[in-house]
Parts: C-alpha cells; sequence; structure tokens
C-alpha cells in the first residue's frame, strides 16, 4: 500500500488534471494499491503527513508526494520521524529544485516508473532550522536567509508567477524578482559561528544558503558540490558585494561559477548559526513564514529514504 498526496493546485491548477490525465491512470494499468489525499489548502500536508504517521502502523511508509518543492516541505513538517518514511516525488512545480537536484524527470510518468518500476531507495540527509523562540523546521533542499528568502517571499505573492506557469516559464519570475531584490533590499550585519569554531564578522550581508541539495532559487547552482548523503551542508555566503558586482554575478550562479568573485565565499559544516543586528527574511525550500535575526542550522544525516534514479 502506498499513500499517495496530491496537490491538485501546482503547475497553476493543473496538479488535478496531471493527476486524472497520467497519475491515476499509471496506477491503474500497475495494479497499484493506494491511498489517496488531496490537499485543499495551506497546512493540509503537514497534516495528512501527521495523519499518516498516526493511523499507518506498517513501517517504513510509502508516501508519493505529487507537488511542487513546497508541497514535500511541508509535508516534511508533520512527520513525526521521517525516518519511518519512504519518499517518492513527482515534480508538479515552477522551481522544481529538488527534481533537478535528484535527477527526476517533469514527466510524472517517467518519475512514477523511478519510484515503482527502476528507482531504488536511498537514505538521504534532511536540515533543521531553529530560530530563537525554539520553533524548528525541516528542509530537503535548503534553507536561506536574506536575499533568496526574499525572492521567495516575494514570488509567492507574485501574479507574474502565474501567468509565467501558465506558459512554462515560471522560472522567468525568479530571475526577475531576483533582479528587483538585488537594488532594492536591505542588508544586515552581524556573525556566521561555523561548527568548527570559526566566527565569521559579516558586514553588509545579502544571503547566506544553507545547501542540502545542489539548487534552488528556480535552478541556481549555490551548491555545486552539495551532497544530500555527506551529513554536511554547503554554505553560500554572500557578504559586502556590491550591487553591481551582484549583478554581473548572479548568471553565474546558474551554473555554479558564482564562488570565483571576492565577498562570495563557500563554507561546508554539518551546522552553524547566524546573528544579526536585524531580521530578515528566511525560507525552508522556498517556503517562507517568518523573518528573524538568529538561526541554527544543522544536518540531519540519513534521516528520510528516498525514491531515486540508479546511476
Amino acid at each position: 500500500m502506498v499513500h499517495i498526496v496530491v496537490n491538485p493546485a501546482a503547475r497553476t491548477g493543473q496538479g488535478q488534471r496531471l493527476w486524472e490525465e497520467d497519475v491515476l491512470p499509471y496506477l491503474q494499468e500497475n495494479k497499484i494499491q493506494y491511498t489517496l489525499h488531496t490537499t485543499k489548502e495551506a497546512g493540509d500536508d503537514a497534516r495528512i503527513a501527521a495523519e499518516i504517521c498516526e493511523t499507518e502502523k506498517t513501517k517504513p511508509i510509502r508516501i508519493v508526494i505529487l507537488g511542487g518543492d513546497g508541497s514535500v516541505n511541508e509535508f516534511l513538517q508533520g512527520l513525526s520521524d521521517p525516518r519511518d518514511v519512504i519518499l517518492g516525488f513527482v515534480p508538479l512545480g515552477s522551481g522544481n529544485d529538488l527534481a533537478k537536484s535528484l535527477r527526476i524527470p517533469k514527466e510524472p510518468r517517467k518519475a512514477l516508473d523511478i519510484i515503482f518500476q527502476t528507482g531504488h531507495v536511498e537514505a538521504c540527509d534532511l536540515g533543521s532550522v531553529t530560530y530563537r523562540d525554539g520553533t524548528m523546521r525541516r528542509f530537503i533542499v535548503s534553507c536561506g536567509i536574506g536575499f533568496d528568502a526574499a525572492v521567495c517571499e516575494e514570488a509567492m505573492r507574485s501574479r507574474l508567477k502565474k501567468i509565467l506557469n501558465k506558459l512554462g516559464l515560471g522560472k522567468l519570475t525568479y530571475l526577475g524578482i531576483a533582479v528587483k531584490q538585488i537594488l532594492s533590499i536591505k542588508r544586515a550585519s552581524g556573525t556566521l559561528t561555523l561548527s568548527d569554531g570559526r566566527v565569521i564578522p559579516l558586514k553588509k550581508l545579502l544571503f547566506i544558503a544553507g545547501m542540502n541539495q545542489r539548487y534552488e532559487g528556480g535552478g541556481f547552482l549555490f551548491g555545486p558540490k552539495a551532497s544530500d548523503s555527506d551529513g554536511l551542508l554547503d554554505l553560500c555566503c554572500v557578504d559586502r558585494v556590491g550591487r553591481p558586482l551582484i549583478l554581473f554575478a548572479l548568471p553565474f550562479g546558474l551554473f555554479g561559477k558564482h564562488f570565483i568573485f571576492p565577498g562570495i565565499t563557500p563554507y561546508r559544516m554539518r551546522e552553524y548559526t547566524i546573528e544579526l543586528d536585524s531580521p530578515l527574511w528566511v525560507h525552508t525550500d522556498g517556503e517562507v513564514s517568518r523573518q528573524s535575526d538568529y538561526l541554527k542550522v544543522k544536518s540531519l544525516p540519513r534521516a528520510v529514504m528516498v525514491m531515486k534514479p540508479r546511476g
């Protein structure tokens, strides 16, 4: 038995159509027994995850999510213990950074083949971010504070994103908003404390992204050497870099070549702490819920099992 979680609103309302035209026939053709769960509003993914964990006694629990990176992120928050889960993913979002990192195709039937036919189960790292008030969120792609989170926050509210999604050009939303944010975003000062004891002063922080996967922000390769199986997070720290240089360097981030520029620094750590003099937006897997001036971020090694393609 597998639990199928469908976000009908994914791909600007195409999620329901893809379920009916592609996924449901596939399940029927292959005689796969399943229980269907459908999300209707914000918070449903986490609620469904909690209900599955409470009612399903057979471990591990097989779950397939049809949605975007945000759907996966919200689902992770509701799991009582992610180690009890084998997670399959059919990407229906606009950014699809998780699918890109995991090499999962956009076509639903090809993704389903990996989940049910040709793929294999692999234990993967998650990450967690804890705020000053003790609130914790998990992530599977990345956690960022500053510019990348501000881009995600504005994209979540953007009407243009919905229009471009319908045209299959949703990633252009992130690029356009990114340029706007670079020209207007406020910066902060503070410290970045690494788990090896180093304390890095931050003077004009643009952003710090902690990468569990290689891509974030709709295809930016901010963690070109990141791995979800090494128990470490790859940091991309951008501090004391002027706007003209950032505008010039940003396209290099699409190819993972951004670290050639001064002020854009990589670190690789199992955990780190950020303390700032003013709060900035924070995201987990592109989901933005708050601003903060304090983060404690760490890797959770081998915390969830994921269906991946072989090779």
